[in-house]
């Protein structure tokens, strides 16, 4: 289901291990100019496509991870892990510092995150589903603190998804509150509303 990051795999369990699903690896260079952080480095990253995830959310995990991007933030194992995030980053004693989300996670699942971070960001997508999703859980989710939630656009995720197939090499630009993500073969300018501005 569109945004929904935990499901069940239990149904593994009775595949035989050589039919088993593996995830799908991409390498991608990474070029960050985010002149508001005053932020400019490269990366090489390595993303691990879970078998049930699209090129949708892949991609909307990739934007979250230019628009935080530092020393210390890596990919987690928010699909299969029901206790990480999809990207978190930790100090040198471990303390996990910043929680990212994508998707729509549960109620219960955030504030179980809010409460081993000291940040934490949702990075919601799916357009109708997730307007549905923070009308039912807005108004609990205002009162927590060191919580943000941002919605990517619909429009701007499905064109973030186009860009899949082209990610070998790819540059994102931030400046003034504008992100751009760009391949060789194509630019996508991407729409983000805040629903709620955390820490």
């Amino acid at each position: 289901m569109i945004g929904y990051r935990r499901i069940s795999h239990s149904w593994l369990r009775n595949i035989p291990y050589a039919m088993a699903i593996k995830a799908t690896i991409f390498k991608v260079g990474l070029q960050i100019a985010d002149i508001d952080r005053n932020y400019y480095r490269d990366h090489a990253l390595t993303l691990a496509r879970h078998p049930s995830e699209t090129d949708e959310r892949m991609m909307v995990r990739l934007l979250a991870f230019a628009r935080h991007a530092g020393p210390a933030l890596s990919f987690a194992n928010g699909l299969s892990a029901d206790d990480e995030p999809d990207l978190w980053q930790k100090d040198l004693t471990g303390a996990i510092e910043l929680w990212l989300d994508v998707g729509l996670p549960d109620e219960k699942s955030i504030r179980r995150a809010c409460g081993r971070a000291r940040r934490v960001a949702i990075y919601a997508y799916g357009g109708r589903a997730a307007e549905l999703w923070w009308q039912q859980c807005a108004a609990k989710l205002k009162r927590i603190d060191n919580l943000s939630v941002c919605n990517v656009a619909q429009a701007s995720s499905r064109a973030l998804a186009a860009l899949a197939p082209h990610s070998r090499q790819l540059h994102c630009t931030v400046q003034e509150g504008q992100i751009w993500l760009a391949s060789p073969e194509q630019r996508v300018q991407v729409e983000i509303d805040v629903w709620l501005a955390g820490p």
